[in-house]
């Protein structure tokens, strides 16, 4: 059972993780005002410290799905 359960949480995890990084290129994209037309709405848009921190999100997503993944036990 704990086989399992390790691989499941690996992988629930690891989609976390991914959906977090994009959610981080996301708010880059509306700081830097760059993209396609339907993420340039709201009052992200051209405020550099949504694209800040956005680049801190998906480097903390990306640093947890590297460790997600190279664990052990």
């Amino acid at each position: 059972m704990g086989g399992a359960f390790n691989i499941a949480m690996r992988i629930y995890s690891s989609l976390i993780s991914l959906l977090l990084t994009l959610m981080g290129l996301a708010w880059i994209c509306q700081g830097l005002h760059v993209g396609p037309s339907f993420l340039m709405r709201g009052f992200m848009v051209s405020d550099w410290r949504w694209a800040l921190y956005g680049a801190i999100l998906a480097a903390l997503s990306l640093a947890h799905l590297y460790w997600t993944n190279t664990r052990k036990g």
